[in-house]
Order: C-alpha cells, then structure tokens, then sequence
C-alpha cells in the first residue's frame, strides 16, 4: 500500500474517462492526470458492448448540439488522434438514422425536426411513399412518416476509445488497473481516491466516469444517485433475404431498433420495462424467439425467415430521475465532478462532455454550455425532458 499525488483522479477509463484526460491533457500539459479502470480488457465496458451509434435526432437542442460536435469529432478522428504514425480506424459509416413515425408522435417529432433543422441540421421528413422508395422491405402502413438523418451513423467503438486512451496518454496521461473503493472527501472537498488494494491517489479533483458503476461509487462520498446499472440485450441476425442497400439504424415507436452490420449481419435491440437492474450480462434468445421477431416481421416481412447467430448483453446507466446525463461538480462536494447517467447515449456524448468538463475544472470559456445536465437538478429533483426518442 502507498499514496501518490496527482491534480486529477479519473474513475473509470472508458471512453468517458479516456476523453475527459485526453481533453485534459491537451488543455495543460503540466496537468499530472489518472485514470482508474478495472478492467483494461473492456470486456464489460458500456462502451463496447454498444451498437455504436452516433446521431443528431434528439427533442432536446443542447443533445441535438452535444451530438453536433460528435460528428465533427467522428469525421476527424483518425487524423487528430494520430500517435506519431498510429491511426486509429475506427470505421465510421454514415448510414443514417431512420425514425419511423406514427400519428401519436407526429407533433412531437415535427417540433423535433423543426428545432434540428433551425440549428443547421440536415434532417429530412420522409412519407411512408419516400420509405418504401428508399428501403423496399419496409412495410410502411400504419406510420405517417419518418424523419431520416443522413449524417448519423455508426463506428468502431473500441478503436474510438483505444483512440482517445492512446492520445491521452501520449499526452502525460496515467491510465492503471484498480478499482476505486472509496472517494475520499474531508471538510466538504476531496481529497483523493482509495483503491480497493489499499493504495491511495491524493488528488483535489476526482472525476466519476464510473458508467454503470457510478452511484456505488459516489455513495462512498455520501451522494446519492439515480443511476441503475440496467441489462440490455443485442441480438445478431442472419436474415435469409438480404437487403440491397445497407440498412439505417431504424426505430420504430414502440422503442424497437435494428441496422444492418458488416459480414451482412442484421443487429437488432429494445429497451423494455422489464430489462434487469443490476450487474447482469445475460442475453435471452427467447425473448428475440418469443417478444421482437414478430414485430420485426410486421415491420420487414420478408425477415419472417432468418436465424439468430448470436448475442449479448451489457449495461445501460440509466438516470431515472430523467434519461439524460449528470455532468458538472456536485454542489455540496468541492472538487468532485459527475459525468454520469447517460442512459446509453454516453459514447456519442463523450467528447463534448470531456471537452467541457476540462473547461470548468480549469476556468476556461465554455464551447459549449452544458450547465443544464448539472448535478443541482438531481438535488432539486428536477427532471430534463426529452421527448418521443429513444
């Protein structure tokens, strides 16, 4: 056992924490910054048991302007996080997002599309004509349209992190194996992080980037979150009938989402009320069997025939005061920062969330003010809304 100094303690080296010391690092790089992680496999990383998708069609305009800069970030990676003569491929392809719309959700997603396009988005109105037109498997009766987003798509996620890890720690950034057992605080601030091996890292700023982990975490500094570690399920598909064209991530209403995936694969997922809270990694073949296949074929008939190959589950941080995310410092604790309860958007929100909580820990202007997700709403119990997405 044994202590060590450093100006700021990052728990958890997913890409969160992997973006919040990258962002650090660049900004001083005198800064002496660590990162925890438990697990340096990422094997049970929400980063990379995600379907990796990046998308601009959210009701609530700073979601809609944080995922702006996702995607100027994503058109850019591979150059900016080059280490010397390493690039990162991570794969990025811009398939589009789909949202189907029925007539309960027209308002909602027509006063969507109209603040996206205000901002300079390119989001289009399809009718369920123009659907059909476009992806032909598609069985459109009973939705009054889709707004489709161009620009949104999906990438290697592992490769985005290794991305951010990498440069960060080309950057003077420490990134070690441990788990953090206790936030250290005294006199109302902390004062570091205790291992779970003893070890302590004294530092005047901690960060909590924990993911699911996150209100365990914090409970030790006695702060109490509304984040649920909650299973969700993927499941992978071999459709006998292949579509022409690759596949947008499609959502329908009912929360049910599906994108083709390489090798000709068809990925498909549901959050639903009854998902496990806790710590579970279980995927279920019968509830793909007995619960979505047949909404699946409603949707696309001709996937009436196909075979599930595989599947897995991982772990959503849900906030459950409102879905959106927890970033800034706790106001009765000086120094401990949040970016937590993402509620499965926290790969596409990653960089602008690193970005800005580098500017408030070292007193920068803001690029971009993200002060409404701060953690005085969770106090306040006073929920964000977020209207008709997923």
């Amino acid at each position: 056992m044994g202590e060590h100094s450093y100006d700021i303690v990052i728990i958890g080296g997913g890409v969160m924490g992997s973006a919040a010391a990258y962002y650090l690092t660049r900004a001083d790089e005198r800064l002496r910054v660590a990162v925890i992680e438990r697990d340096p496999t990422y094997a049970r990383a929400s980063t990379t048991l995600s379907m990796a998708n990046a998308r601009i069609q959210f009701s609530l305009r700073k979601n809609v302007e944080i995922s702006m800069y996702a995607l100027e970030v994503l058109e850019n990676f591979e150059t900016e996080m080059a280490v010397e003569d390493r690039k990162p491929a991570i794969s990025y392809r811009r398939e589009g997002n789909l949202f189907m719309v029925d007539a309960d959700g027209r308002d909602d997603a027509e006063a969507a599309l109209a603040m996206q396009q205000s901002l300079g988005c390119r989001i289009e109105w399809w009718t369920p004509e123009e659907t059909r037109q476009r992806y032909p498997l598609y069985d459109t009766n009973g939705y009054v349209g889709g707004t489709f987003g161009p620009h949104d798509g999906h990438f290697d996620a592992y490769a985005f992190l290794m991305g951010y890890r990498a440069k960060a720690r080309s950057q003077g950034a420490v990134f070690m194996e441990g788990e953090g057992s206790e936030i250290i605080t005294q006199h109302g601030a902390v004062a570091g992080v205790r291992l779970q091996s003893g070890d302590v890292l004294r530092a005047g700023v901690v960060i909590n980037c924990a993911g699911a982990w996150c209100a365990e975490i914090a409970a030790t500094a006695g702060i109490e979150l509304p984040v649920q570690p909650t299973n969700r399920q993927v499941f992978a598909l071999d459709t006998a009938v292949k579509p022409e064209t690759p596949l947008p991530l499609t959502v329908l209403p009912s929360g049910l989402y599906f994108r083709t995936e390489t090798g000709g694969l068809i990925l498909l997922g549901k959050s639903m009320p009854d998902d496990a809270v806790g710590f579970d990694f279980r995927w279920d073949d019968k509830r793909f069997m007995d619960e979505l296949w047949l909404e699946l074929a409603t949707f696309v008939p001709s996937f009436d025939r196909l075979k599930l190959v595989r599947g897995w589950g991982g772990l959503y941080a849900v906030n459950t005061l409102d879905g959106n995310a927890i970033v800034g410092q706790w106001p009765s604790v000086k120094g401990l920062y949040l970016a937590n309860g993402f509620s499965g958007h926290g790969l596409q929100q990653a960089p602008a969330v690193g970005r800005y909580l580098t500017e408030l820990i070292l007193g920068r202007p803001h690029v971009l003010d993200l002060s409404i997700f701060d953690p005085q709403r969770i106090m306040e119990k006073r929920p964000l809304t977020e209207k008709g997405l997923v």
